[in-house]
């Protein structure tokens, strides 16, 4: 067998083709970091918004409906939007999008309080940031098949690293009286020049519509996205949607409702609830940093399983403990079960290289969607049987999750 031999030229072929991977990388960790960061910066003003426009809870329930409304129309809209601008320049517009929302949040929140303002801010922030969702995936998931090792619970990683700086410095913001809109007004500008920044990396592909300046035809806009709504036919994908509808589904529903449950299940103080939540966010977060290395030694089923059944155990710990340790312990259990659910399927939908940008587009629009509709529905579950009785739905859907585990079994892919 003839091999191609080692020249200076080949290795600096190599070595720039490494540095070009890893910048693409690199890239995605930003654009993962600047959707965290602008989540947090919004979270984290919401009382202060409250307070300057006079809304009630309910009013503020509305509120967020408007952002939830928004997000899930960004998700549907995602396919669309790669089909018809590609991955590049579609993660530009809609984070400019969570920008200009951003920026009428503050407007509307504090220079000049108006409700109305506020919520069309808040469902173009919702917009961008769902549409921003998919692409980023999207673009994780191609990097993380070139790259030949598994990085994308380190990106998603990477987002959760953004709302910690995030609500850093949202509470720096507070505590130094920066009005809302200035806040929120300098976080956006931030975002519009960083996105521009981070995407120069991205390299520009044909196979997620991007326009390569090539000679050769690209296929209407049309016709690539009726090929990226057909891949909903595929059953593979359709189980791995349901390896991250539950485990998305207890993700989200921590987010929302851990505190609460622990206060209002459990009978403990506010302070309780606000540190076990902290044991959460820090325990999925810690999951998905060393979650590659994970993945890569023992297999994406094998890890997926085990998670399932310390996310059940994790669970039942948390529902049914009478002890502070008892939740504490629960909890971490919890976050790291439902930890890789969602990364591990972005990786599993890109197995295939011919359409990965479509199935890596649907099974995130699958998550996402748990994500966000699931605590509502968490909620009215609560109100009838209370919210303790209400996770015991989040055990049943991790029971899903592991027995629909082997959808995700590794294919072949490149070596680092």
């Amino acid at each position: 067998m003839n091999e191609t031999p080692h020249t200076p030229e080949t290795s600096a072929t190599a070595a720039r083709a490494a540095r070009e991977l890893i910048s693409w990388r690199n890239a995605v960790f930003a654009i993962f970091f600047l959707s965290g960061l602008s989540m947090a910066s919004w979270v984290a003003r919401l009382p202060a918004i409250r307070d300057d426009t006079g809304l009630s809870t309910q009013g503020v329930g509305l509120v967020i409906l408007a952002g939830s409304i928004g997000s899930i129309l960004g998700l549907v809209a995602a396919p669309w939007f790669l089909a018809r601008f590609g991955a590049r320049t579609g993660m530009i517009l809609a984070l400019l999008t969570v920008s200009v929302g951003l920026v009428l949040l503050g407007i509307g929140g504090s220079a000049v309080p108006s409700v109305p303002i506020v919520v069309i801010g808040l469902a173009l922030f919702g917009f961008g940031n769902g549409a921003v969702d998919v692409m980023m995936n999207v673009e994780g998931a191609e990097a993380e098949r070139e790259i030949g090792k598994t990085v994308m619970p380190l990106m998603h990683a990477f987002f959760s690293f953004g709302t910690v700086a995030g609500a850093a410095l949202a509470a720096a913001a507070s505590a130094a009286r920066l009005p809302v809109s200035l806040h929120l007004g300098v976080i956006a500008l931030a975002i519009a020049v960083a996105v521009f920044i981070a995407v120069r990396y991205v390299p520009l592909r044909a196979e997620v519509g991007d326009d390569t300046h090539t000679d050769a035809p690209r296929p209407p806009w049309t016709e690539r996205l009726r090929a990226n709504l057909e891949v909903w036919g595929d059953v593979r994908l359709l189980l791995i949607g349901v390896i991250m509808l539950g485990m998305s589904f207890a993700e989200g529903s921590a987010n929302d409702w851990l505190a609460l449950a622990v206060v209002d299940g459990h009978g403990f103080d506010e302070t309780t609830g606000a540190i076990v939540f902290g044991v959460f966010t820090v325990a999925i977060t810690a999951a998905r940093v060393i979650g590659g290395p994970v993945l890569d030694r023992f297999g994406r089923v094998p890890v997926l399983r085990t998670l399932a059944i310390v996310g059940i155990a994790g669970l039942s710990l948390f529902i049914f403990g009478t002890e502070p340790w008892m939740l504490i312990v629960g909890t971490a259990l919890w976050g790291i079960g439902c930890s890789l659910g969602f990364p591990v399927g972005m990786s599993a939908a890109a197995d295939d290289p011919d359409r990965s940008a479509a199935r890596v587009s649907a099974v995130a629009i699958i998550g996402y969607c748990a994500f966000l509709a699931g605590p509502p529905l968490l909620g009215f579950l609560g109100q009838q049987f209370g919210i303790l009785n209400a996770l015991l739905v989040l055990l049943g859907l991790l029971v899903l999750s592991a027995l629909a585990a082997p959808a995700a079994r590794e294919r072949s892919r490149p070596t680092a």
